[in-house]
């Protein structure tokens, strides 16, 4: 009798939920409206209950999804089946999928818990595209979509070096133009700059 109450008022006064608490599932987008699912089914194989079912579809040149090869045409979560395991998540290469904190969805039949790829995907953030978007536009923006280097390095057209504008990379700073590899350490040390042209002493000795 002399002990705190533990009971809470739901849904008047939910508690708050732990911060690696698995929820729904959403499928994300980047910043310029892209859809970060490749259409891999990664998360589908990872799936023990078998609730998860992915169609994927090559992009073109005039409807690109993804920046991959390849997007999710039909994506497909069985709330019937999911036990919120959370594996799917850890198999997405992307990080395309991911768990909210949103519990609270329950349907009157087992067809209404079945949630497609409109329903799980976020809406376009302020100041991107929807997609699908034509291939030169994503081209034109050079982001870098995987954590890596932006674009391949820039080569030599025309007498002059193609720049890699907008590269958020920070390795994208130490790329080196084709053609125009450091012959010592000392060179490797001071790398040229993406989109600039740097002309990198030789060692002596007619090489």
């Amino acid at each position: 009798m002399v002990r705190p109450v533990e009971t809470s008022s739901y849904p008047e006064d939910p508690r708050p939920l732990t911060p690696r608490f698995h929820g729904r599932h959403q499928l994300n987008r980047y910043a310029d409206g892209l859809e970060k699912c490749i259409g891999c089914e990664l998360c589908a194989w990872a799936c023990p209950a078998d609730a998860i079912y992915v169609q994927g579809a090559d992009n073109t040149v005039e409807a690109r999804y993804s920046p991959g090869e390849r997007y999710a045409e039909d994506y497909q979560i069985n709330y019937n089946r999911c036990i919120l395991c959370g594996l799917c998540i850890e198999a997405c290469p992307t990080r395309a999928l991911t768990m909210t904190h949103d519990f609270e969805f329950s349907a009157a039949t087992r067809q209404e818990l079945i949630w497609t790829k409109e329903e799980l995907i976020t809406a376009v953030p302020e100041g991107g595209d929807g997609t699908p978007q034509a291939d030169r536009q994503v081209r034109r923006r050079a982001l870098n979509y995987y954590g890596g280097l932006a674009v391949t390095p820039p080569l030599l057209a025309g007498g002059r070096f193609q720049p890699a504008a907008n590269a958020p990379s920070a390795r994208a700073g130490q790329v080196v133009p084709t053609g125009h590899l450091p012959d010592t350490d000392e060179d490797a040390a001071d790398p040229a700059t993406v989109g600039t042209q740097t002309s990198i002493p030789r060692r002596q000795g007619g090489r």
